[in-house]
């Protein structure tokens, strides 16, 4: 990528499945932990769009629907917000992200894979490089087709059990464009870094 695409670096806030009015409300600390972002990133299931005007409160937002707002699941369709698209495709820093709310990763043989995905959603020529989705409240970060791929889980419904402290996730772009990415869990404090090893062994 050319030089000039770059920028400052950034710090962006990503979530998704946030299930409100399911969940009774977005924990007070998905707020602490996003002030200071640059930009927040929600992959859908949203429901009640109050939840985007609160997060839009903090920094620039972009959301995509899920099956639960795009009238998939048998939820109506939500009405427009100038925040909300069925997908979007935002370059940060010198970084195109595209946002969608289901990708299959990981990629599995019988499944339209990432790049399949990514041309239905986004076009032939698209190749961004990162994917941000969300549906499974499972966290995840991985390499894919040498795309990133970040599912920051569920605030609300982590795994999909009951309302608790889940994950929030976070991107960070340096000067140059490089990229990292980094789980969050919410605590009673604040929120703390995910344990993999510990999580990725137990139920939730």
């Amino acid at each position: 990528m050319p030089s000039d695409r770059y920028g400052h670096p950034m710090r962006i806030g990503l979530i998704s499945d946030t299930h409100v009015p399911e969940a009774p409300e977005l924990w007070p600390q998905i707020h602490d932990a996003f002030r200071g972002v640059d930009a927040i990133l929600h992959a859908g299931d949203i429901y009640d769009l109050g939840v985007l005007d609160s997060l839009a409160e903090i920094a620039p937002l972009y959301a995509c629907r899920g099956n639960g707002d795009d009238g998939s699941s048998g939820r109506p369709r939500q009405p427009d917000h100038p925040c909300l698209r069925d997908h979007w495709l935002v370059e940060l820093g010198g970084v195109t992200i595209a946002l969608t709310h289901w990708v299959p990763v990981p990629e599995r043989p019988s499944v339209l894979g990432l790049r399949g995905a990514i041309d239905r959603h986004f076009g032939v020529d698209v190749v961004p490089d990162v994917v941000v989705h969300g549906d499974t409240h499972v966290e995840d970060i991985r390499v894919v087709r040498d795309i990133l791929c970040v599912n920051p889980g569920s605030p609300t419904f982590p795994h999909n059990l009951t309302y608790r402290f889940g994950t929030v996730a976070f991107l960070d772009i340096d000067e140059h464009g490089e990229v990292e990415a980094e789980i969050r869990m919410l605590t009673d404090d604040g929120h703390d870094v995910f344990d993999w090893e510990y999580w990725g062994r137990r139920p939730w």
